[in-house]
């Protein structure tokens, strides 16, 4: 059926003569664009002529908006143009590199996939090159510029094309229209994590992987796995088979999460934490447990003055090492009981006189804890990992201080001593924020640990809030290297995964908004959440 047409008077640029305006018709569709009824000054016209039988000026179109998309994106140059609906194009790529990229796209959006081809009428096309604007130096920026009828994305990696590509997904969601225009953006930090307690609570491969695709899509880059605790070590092991739970991960399991990561440009970053939450390793061998000078055991903890326990540990890490070949490792290094009590000395004789013997006279217990941290980290040197360890692993006043590559993973202040952030980042230390009052969903909500709320995330954190809700000064930004958002399941039972799944929705889109960018958003908490509504996901 032919569309229906209102007809609206302007006058035709530059012909007056005489006194006399030459009038010429414009017609805009009724239906499908906001322009409908008005003209392009937004005045609503009542008269109708005929057509004139001289051509139509080409058909003007209201200067376009920014998309609305999670996180938003930094920069649009509006345009005037009708923009771009996925119907009957292509995905082309410019370098066989981007095939992945492209395929994947092209599913999604419900396109063939051209391969390496020029782009046609309606395609979109995938490109790797520089970038010009304030993000050109960003290895995760991208430019989409939508016009004459395509897409094009153009970034200086692969990463940067799939982020423009989740913004074209997004921005075309429900059979919306991608807005003429050029995007710039890139995010303002480079670690966007997600990290999952996989050891204290049995998470399913499928359930893994589907968290991997929302994160990929909110440009998230990190998934961080905790998967050795007190409670089980939950992935398969050859070396020490003996200390992974009946309820596991296989390896094979795990090379297909990794491959879906991969895809969606999420790096797997594993923790075995150590020396303290080793119960499950414990288990099977009670003779490295850690005991005080009565003979009580200490939860959790290894002997650290024993070369067993550091041999097992790192029999470990080689071996996972070989099964996680991504960029970052944690090492844990958190919460070793020998160092809670008042006079760790006295209270663990065994681990002082180690200590003295290794470090020298004047070295004490928390030397000992800081040499096997490091010890840890010339293990993983061979493998080329950028290291993390929690920030009460880190300790002042001693003979032995961290390595300084460690990256500080600052989750809390509640500790007993615990060190200010402007501590470490004044000693020029990188950071990475994981602030337990803000970005810490605990299960069951124990130790006055509550749910975080995406509200709260998005209209008081950002990641100069790493401890509290007090900022570091802004000085340190280029220090502090991003944030984690973390699921921790001390009481396992208090949550189903699907439950845990719409529990962190919200908090995770807010955390990713702030790491994105860090500057107040440009909507309102209810406007964020309508958003998130309408792109689904």
């Amino acid at each position: 059926m032919e569309r229906e047409r209102k007809t609206l008077v302007v006058a035709s640029a530059g012909v007056v003569a005489a006194g006399a305006v030459a009038l010429t018709a414009i017609f805009w569709p009724r239906g499908g664009d906001d322009t409908q009824g008005r003209s392009p000054s937004g005045a609503t016209s009542s008269t109708s002529v005929a057509p004139s039988p001289t051509p139509s000026p080409t058909r003007t179109y209201p200067l376009s908006k920014p998309p609305r998309t999670i996180p938003a994106v930094r920069d649009f140059a509006p345009a005037r143009g009708p923009g771009w609906k996925p119907h009957g194009g292509k995905v082309v790529v410019g370098d066989d590199k981007l095939a992945d990229e492209g395929r994947l796209t092209a599913g999604e959006l419900g396109l063939k996939y051209g391969g390496k081809a020029a782009a046609g009428p309606g395609d979109v096309e995938l490109s790797l090159g520089g970038t010009s604007g304030a993000y050109a130096k960003n290895p995760e920026s991208y430019r989409m510029t939508v016009r004459d009828g395509k897409v094009r994305i153009t970034a200086p990696t692969d990463t940067g094309v799939f982020y423009g590509t989740r913004t074209l997904k997004q921005e075309v969601h429900g059979g919306a229209t991608a807005p003429e225009g050029v995007v710039d953006d890139a995010p303002a930090k480079p670690q966007r994590g997600f990290m999952l307690d996989i050891a204290r609570k049995y998470f399913t491969a499928d359930w893994i992987e589907d968290r991997i695709r929302e994160l990929g899509d909110l440009k998230f880059n990190q998934l961080g796995l905790h998967f050795s605790d007190d409670q089980a070590f939950r992935i398969q092991s050859d070396t020490h088979p003996e200390v992974v739970a009946a309820q596991h991960l296989t390896k094979a399991q795990v090379r297909q999460i990794l491959a879906v990561a991969a895809e969606r440009h999420v790096t797997v970053v594993p923790e075995i934490d150590s020396p303290g939450h080793l119960g499950a390793v414990i288990a099977a061998h009670p003779d490295l447990q850690l005991r005080d000078a009565s003979g009580t055991a200490q939860r959790g903890a290894v002997d650290i003055s024993k070369p067993a326990a550091a041999k097992i540990v790192d029999d470990l890490l080689k071996e996972y090492a070989q099964l996680f070949k991504g960029a970052y490792w944690h090492l844990g290094g958190d919460e070793y009981r020998a160092l809670t009590v008042k006079d760790p000395e006295a209270s663990y004789p065994q681990l002082a006189a180690a200590a003295r013997q290794k470090y020298g006279a004047n070295a004490r217990v928390q030397d000992l804890a800081q040499g096997w941290l490091n010890d840890r980290v010339k293990t993983m040197a061979p493998y080329d990992r950028k290291l993390k360890a929690w920030n009460d692993g880190f300790y002042t006043g001693g003979v032995v201080t961290a390595d300084k590559n460690l990256e500080v993973a600052y989750w809390t202040g509640k500790e007993i001593g615990a060190r200010l952030p402007v501590s470490y980042l004044s000693e020029g230390r990188r950071l990475t924020n994981y602030n337990d009052e803000f970005l810490y969903y605990v299960l069951g909500q124990p130790n006055d640990f509550t749910y975080p709320t995406g509200q709260r995330i998005y209209e008081s954190w950002t990641p100069l809030v790493v401890r509290g809700t007090t900022p570091v000064p802004a000085k340190y930004d280029g220090q502090i290297l991003g944030g984690t958002f973390a699921v921790w399941c001390d009481l396992s039972g208090a949550q189903t995964q699907a439950q845990v799944a719409a529990g962190i929705r919200m908090p995770l889109r807010a955390t990713v908004q702030k790491l994105w960018d860090p500057g107040k958003p440009g909507l309102t908490w209810t406007g964020f959440v309508a958003l998130a509504q309408k792109l689904g996901g």
